[in-house]
């Protein structure tokens, strides 16, 4: 049987690799050919592509040729991630993609936790005067009614939690609506996957707020292969989960259960990358019903072997990233703030690969600042920075691949030690 061409994966637990530069694919399959994971080979968003000037059949042609060269024998998955609109879903369509994460998070309304009862009412009434629900009847569905979720787990709505609820979440609901039709539209008559991503907002995702969106996804008729939450605690790019381990446990297993008896649907893990110490407990509490992402980390281990083999290379990449921070991170939420920066710049440490890729601040910096230096930077000898990067990515292929296995191998063995 022939894998030239992704597929979908259905309910098998997954991973997902991201590729900035198109050379990762032998390392990404070295690790994932000795995990049980399924693999999403092909995978980036819409700001990576504008970020590093790719296109989608630029990105699919690289996985392909990772396969072939690999000879992966199994199937693998394309995620078209982070779409917002039906030009996303086309332009991503068209090039085979088949895997699509429907990104809602400028419809999220985070002021609904905090705000007063009388604005509450006025939110939803907006929401009932602009159709986003079907009548002022809605909540008849919902309150007061105890949902079982499994045995001991069950919840219900009160007035307040259902308002809230509905304020923050009902229009990014009826936004997943609109863009799984596109989704269907474009995609022919070829098989699809619809994952839903709000991950990318201020305030955690409450178990009610999960059921509430599977609920209104189910009754608006939008099947979903995997949901991702707003989970407690920090998942900031490039490093270690911040938070209490046991609270995140207790809230994932609660989260895992909703998925179980809402779809089922997998559970999935934005900024999935080097979240080391949780890594365990998520795949025990999830099992297959499980997807995670990882982009920048990739980026990050290209930028290793570069420190390694070409170390003024690298030094150069790092201070024009210092001269790029400011302006990059504002579309992240990272703790490296411009005076850690300044301290670099000022004080050059001696072990760069340890300050920068081992180290939280250090990584995320380069990690944030991806798209200047692949789009905009140059070397001293004027070459640009993407141009010298590549090249020696390509004379230090075994290297690369070398590096991307035992960090990405790393990231999937833990999981599969739950």
């Amino acid at each position: 049987m022939s894998f030239s061409n992704p597929t979908i994966l259905g309910l098998k637990k997954s991973f997902g690799f991201g590729d900035r530069l198109g050379l990762a694919g032998p390392g990404h399959i070295a690790a994932l050919k000795k995990s049980s994971f399924a693999g999403i080979i092909s995978q980036q968003s819409i700001r990576e592509m504008a970020r590093t000037q790719r296109t989608p059949d630029e990105v699919m042609n690289a996985a392909r040729t990772a396969i072939e060269a690999c000879k992966y024998d199994q199937p693998w998955g394309a995620d078209a991630d982070h779409l917002k609109t039906e030009e996303d879903v086309k332009y991503t369509a068209d090039a085979g993609f088949c895997f699509f994460t429907i990104d809602p998070s400028e419809f999220v309304v985070n002021e609904a936790d905090s705000v007063d009862e009388p604005a509450l009412n006025e939110g939803v009434a907006a929401l009932v005067n602009g159709g986003v629900f079907d009548g002022p009847d809605w909540e008849e569905r919902y309150l007061g009614k105890e949902i079982e979720i499994n045995d001991g787990f069950a919840l219900t709505f009160d007035k307040e939690s259902l308002y809230r609820a509905a304020v923050k979440y009902a229009r990014a609901i009826a936004h997943c609506e609109e863009m799984s039709g596109y989704i269907a539209k474009h995609s022919a008559d070829r098989p699809f996957e619809i994952e839903v991503s709000v991950d990318e907002t201020d305030s955690p995702t409450s178990h009610l707020e999960h059921l509430f969106f599977a609920l209104e996804l189910k009754r608006r008729g939008v099947t979903v292969v995997s949901l991702a939450p707003r989970f407690i605690g920090e998942f900031e790019k490039g490093i270690d989960y911040k938070g209490d381990l046991e609270a995140f446990d207790a809230s994932l297993e609660k989260h895992v259960a909703i998925a179980k008896a809402m779809g089922p649907y997998k559970i999935s893990v934005h900024s999935g990358s080097d979240k080391f110490s949780i890594y365990p407990a998520i795949g025990r509490i999830c099992g297959d019903l499980l997807h995670v992402k990882t982009a920048g980390t990739s980026y990050l281990e290209a930028l290793r072997v570069v420190t390694r083999t070409n170390p003024d290379l690298f030094k150069e990449i790092v201070a024009y990233s210092a001269g790029r921070f400011t302006t990059d991170k504002v579309s992240y939420h990272i703790s490296v703030t411009d005076a850690d920066v300044e301290g670099f710049v000022a004080n050059p440490p001696s072990d760069y690969e340890k300050v920068f890729l081992d180290e939280d601040h250090g990584r995320q910096l380069l990690h944030v600042t991806f798209g200047s230096v692949l789009t905009m930077g140059k070397a001293a000898s004027g070459q640009l920075f993407k141009e010298a990067i590549m090249e020696n990515l390509e004379a230090n292929a075994d290297l690369h691949a070398e590096v991307l296995e035992k960090h990405l191998g790393k990231h999937l063995s833990l999981l599969e030690q739950g």
